[in-house]
């Protein structure tokens, strides 16, 4: 079980190095990540993008292009065409947005022809790393899926298994958070939770996740808290993955954690056929490459 980014880091090491394609790779902070990735042996890059723009700044993020695969591509949509076919088609492990709108990144994720749809819903799951807790933290949705149905919860929760499944984690606990803790007629989030909790008891959610709710956040990740509100629950205190109700709590959690609490992140798209890592261009470079390497740890072998 991989329990902070140091493991991470040191598993994804021991692994041969996975190839990125990185859609409009002309972007400053991404090429630091490239360089990063690429000094710890982590991956390889195919970097797609426009030359012109490409190579200065390659050159002051300190990336040799010689040791990458570049492929000319000036327009941004095309240049993420490419990469989703590339990831698609096995000549890339994983996907990766440089500078491109997040929306354009996603329409050439789930061309048809790409290859890369699942039939799954595609979620965003959040790593985190914060002092005082005992290990990684996951949370989700707090990037993509704006107000998730009940079904979509589902799918988000079975998305983010498969993440911690990937390091290790058979069996993650999850919390279905709410403002309260009980099930109240006019919180939709509570009710959902309470209905999650059940459907994940009867086998109806995959991936073996223990799933309780509704938590309030308190309860989800203190012990003493839940002790001192009487909850007895196989997640309470202990949970591995935060179900949070919709993107703006998600939003403002994950935030929160980094600016107040100096929590360390990385982030994937999960649900497709091959990793995807979409990262904000506030995110620092090492956010960027824990995120790679996090991919690196889910990323299947080469067809």
């Amino acid at each position: 079980m991989i329990r902070n980014f140091a493991a991470l880091l040191a598993a994804v090491r021991k692994l041969p190095p996975r190839r990125v394609a990185v859609a409009a790779a002309h972007d400053e902070a991404v090429l630091a990540a490239v360089r990063e990735a690429r000094a710890q042996g982590i991956a390889d890059f195919v970097l797609i993008g426009d030359q012109g723009r490409l190579r200065p700044l390659a050159a002051a993020a300190g990336v040799n292009l010689d040791e990458c695969e570049v492929v000319h591509e000036p327009d941004a949509r095309q240049a993420a065409r490419r990469a989703a076919m590339m990831a698609g088609g096995g000549q890339a492990d994983m996907l990766m947005k440089g500078l491109i709108g997040t929306g354009d990144f996603l329409r050439a994720l789930l061309d048809k022809e790409a290859g890369l749809r699942t039939g799954a819903l595609l979620s965003h799951v959040f790593a985190l790393e914060v002092a005082g807790y005992d290990r990684l933290l996951f949370l989700t949705d707090a990037a993509m899926n704006v107000s998730p149905t009940l079904v979509e919860k589902a799918a988000i929760i079975e998305n983010a298994a498969a993440l911690a499944g990937a390091l290790g984690i058979e069996r993650p606990k999850v919390a279905a958070l709410a403002a309260v803790e009980t099930v109240e007629s006019g919180m939709l989030a509570t009710q959902e939770a309470a209905a999650l909790a059940k459907m994940a008891d009867r086998g109806q959610i995959r991936g073996g996740a223990i799933v309780d709710g509704p938590l309030a956040l308190d309860n989800a990740v203190s012990a003493e808290a839940a002790r001192h509100k009487g909850i007895v629950s196989p997640v309470a205190g202990e949970a591995d993955i935060l179900m949070v109700p919709d993107i703006e709590a998600g939003n403002v959690l994950v935030k929160s954690m980094v600016y107040f609490a100096g929590a360390r992140l990385a982030g994937l798209v999960m649900g497709a056929a091959r990793p995807v890592v979409v990262t904000s261009r506030a995110d620092s470079a090492e956010a960027k490459v824990l995120s790679i390497a996090l991919g690196a740890m889910t990323a299947p072998g080469r067809r």
